[in-house]
């Protein structure tokens, strides 16, 4: 397996820092206690990083996103997140249910190499989009799969499903794939051949 040191990313060529984007708004969640485990686990690490192929998709799906709603920005909660992190997380969620969110560290999660990004949208005010649940809010109200049933019971709102769809429609005309249990991942290229493929980040 192919490895890089997470502080060796700022001079890798196959790495696009996402403080040079000006397309998006960046506000790192893990980087402070504003998660779902309530403290910074970045540790200092800097992971304001994606891979180049990922950050040009990104860069894609904001510009589609202003060209089709005029004002609204995207924000970028998580983009790389190393394999030592991902272990800080995995051991924090041991027993309990949150567990389920998580990949399991030897396999890897997407994020570890550059090619996954959590993500929200902003209002022409910037003010973060009511998505129905917030980032990290590890329920049934986040999964993409139970909207329809939310939306009947009025657990979610049709406006609250309208701003996930546009969520949606952005990164996937962009190349990413949304997964099943959080409006806010997306992936992208194939997970099977980002695993195989490219070098992990520690």
């Amino acid at each position: 397996m192919m490895m890089i040191a997470c502080e060796d990313v700022p001079a890798h060529a196959d790495f696009c820092s996402l403080l040079s984007l000006s397309e998006i708004d960046l506000d790192l969640r893990y980087a402070t206690p504003d998660n779902f485990v309530q403290r910074a686990v970045y540790g200092g690490l800097d992971c304001a990083w994606l891979r180049r192929e990922a950050a040009a998709a990104l860069v894609n799906a904001a510009q589609w996103l202003a060209t089709q709603r005029p004002g609204y920005r995207l924000r970028v909660l998580d983009a790389l997140r190393p394999q030592r992190v991902q272990e800080v997380l995995w051991a924090e969620l041991q027993g309990t249910p949150l567990l389920q969110y998580l990949a399991e560290p030897q396999r890897g999660s997407i994020h570890s190499f550059g090619m996954a990004l959590d993500l929200t949208m902003l209002d022409p005010q910037g003010r973060e989009v009511d998505m129905g649940s917030g980032f990290d809010e590890m329920n049934l109200l986040s999964h993409p799969d139970h909207e329809a049933e939310h939306m009947a019971l009025g657990l979610l709102k049709p406006a609250q499903i309208a701003e996930r769809g546009w969520l949606r429609a952005a990164m996937r005309q962009a190349g990413f794939q949304g997964i099943h249990s959080e409006w806010w991942h997306f992936d992208f290229g194939d997970r099977e051949a980002v695993r195989r493929d490219l070098p992990r980040v520690l």
